[in-house]
């Protein structure tokens, strides 16, 4: 939720593409997020379910989070019974920022961020 990707969105929705969200979790930044948790709690979610579920809300986006603990990866598909209010998504969408690349990766991270 830290990179603003409504530019790339907005292509991929131009020409019928889905958008491809790696590393969805920010490597665990979402579990100290205060706005997150505030939400988290609100669902009795965990604030990588509400990150999930915030991509899974928009349209045409994929998330693939990792994980090496089954109970983690089985936590990851419970986000299908609860939906995050508009204000929800805005105040998620409003945590991007200009330092939100948390894979930078040269041959990976475009110019364009």
């Amino acid at each position: 939720p830290y990179l603003d990707q409504s530019i790339v969105m907005a292509a991929c929705q131009k020409h019928g593409m889905a958008l491809t969200a790696y590393c969805p979790i920010a490597r665990g930044q979402v579990f100290s997020d205060p706005f997150i948790q505030a939400i988290a709690a609100r669902h009795n979610k965990s604030p990588a379910q509400i990150t999930l579920r915030w991509l899974m809300q928009q349209e045409h986006v994929i998330a693939i989070p990792r994980s090496s603990k089954p109970e983690h990866a089985a936590a990851n598909f419970d986000i299908f019974d609860f939906n995050l209010s508009k204000d929800e998504m805005r105040e998620i969408s409003g945590l991007a920022h200009d330092k939100g690349r948390l894979v930078d990766i040269a041959e990976l991270a475009p110019d364009w961020d």
